[in-house]
């Protein structure tokens, strides 16, 4: 288990990382969901010990190890770039890491053979042992340096964007794949990444970071589902988000009335799925219970399983609305065409003046 208590560490008087604490479990899949200069990356290597924090602490299995140094802290940490060997091979790149290691070089080559073969069956490498780094592709450049930190027997692996490099269909792969190995190898994965689908599709829970902090860690599900703040909500990239003010009971936004569930008073957001928006024909009825503007379209974007399309509401404020094409077909909205744009009123989340979740619709339960 790794607890990390109150880390803070700033450069030139800027905070880079900041009061941050969690535990990890074992076994778990930890994702870290934040953009650039948000800390991410400072985070790991304060935990790999590569830099020291200002202040606050960092404990393996109940012992401080703040102040031990990197390569006697069992902790493996695969980085952005793999930074093998080009003039080894891929056997001897996995090896380097047991024979070099500090407090149990492995020097028999018997063992060494048997363990560097155990981890390329478990990295999906099976058969490339023999092959040079530059005669592999980038997927599989990101499993040998996977398998050399691996190898050793780390109590904890740390991922600084591991998937950032790789195209599309390897991304989408790699995903299923590293859940698989660590699962294999019964130890805790502590993942960075600045994409949500990768954050919130591989981890047993997600840390939001922003600007050094953890705004929020939970599971997926409600991290996706009821942000605890409008800056998660940015950061999980799937809502329409609107200032304005309430006035009478209704969200008043750029002069337009908007309905408003239930304990929002005070909201100073207005956020609703791309997900959960319905596109009607301009001359549809408001239906019970839901809210419907005027809209015109501007452009879609094809985005493999599903179709994002970008809508000028009242005032120019834009609306997203993402369709699945495992569900309904693309349509072709005319340049200019106007349609009517309308959402449960349920289905709306808000937010106070200090950020914080006011409403959000109920989770569904998410079947075992």
């Amino acid at each position: 288990m790794l607890e990390i208590e109150h880390l803070g560490k700033s450069f030139d008087g800027n905070a880079a990382v900041a009061d941050f604490s969690v535990t990890v479990q074992d076994n778990e899949y930890l994702t870290l969901l934040g953009p650039s200069g948000s800390g991410k990356t400072t985070l790991l290597r304060l935990i790999a010990g590569l830099d020291q924090p200002d202040t606050g602490r960092v404990l393996l299995n109940g012992r401080d190890i703040t102040a031990t140094p990197t390569h006697t802290r069992t902790i493996g940490f695969v980085q952005q770039k793999y930074a093998l060997f080009p003039h080894l091979s891929v056997r001897e790149n996995v090896s380097f890491g047991l024979r070099n290691h500090y407090l149990n070089p492995v020097l028999d080559d018997a063992e060494i053979k048997r363990r560097v073969d155990a981890m390329l069956e478990i990295v999906g490498l099976r058969g490339l042992g023999d092959r040079g780094v530059g005669q592999i592709s980038g997927g599989q450049k990101q499993r040998v340096s996977l398998a050399r930190t691996l190898v050793t027997e780390p109590k904890i692996c740390l991922l600084d964007e591991p998937l950032g490099a790789l195209d599309a269909n390897l991304r989408e792969r790699m995903t299923v794949e590293l859940r698989d190995i660590r699962a294999a190898l019964g130890i805790s994965f502590m993942h960075v990444t600045g994409n949500e689908d990768e954050a919130l599709g591989m981890g047993d829970r997600v840390i939001v970071l922003d600007e050094g902090r953890g705004i929020q860690i939970d599971r997926p599900d409600v991290v996706f589902g009821r942000p605890r703040t409008v800056r998660v909500a940015r950061h999980v990239n799937n809502y329409n988000i609107l200032s304005g003010r309430v006035e009478q009971d209704q969200f008043l936004c750029n002069g337009h009335r908007l309905g408003l569930p239930e304990g929002s008073d005070g909201a100073v957001n207005y956020v609703i799925g791309v997900d959960r928006v319905s596109v009607n024909a301009a001359e549809t009825q408001d239906a019970p219970g839901h809210v419907s503007i005027q809209a015109k379209f501007i452009a879609s974007e094809f985005m493999g399983s599903r179709v994002l399309y970008l809508f000028e509401g009242p005032d120019d404020a834009v609306f997203e609305v993402e369709r699945h094409l495992s569900r309904e077909n693309p349509v072709d909205y005319g340049r200019d065409e106007v349609v009517t744009l309308s959402w449960p009123t349920a289905e709306v989340l808000t937010y106070a003046s200090n950020g914080l979740l006011l409403h959000a619709p109920e989770l569904k339960e998410v079947a075992a």
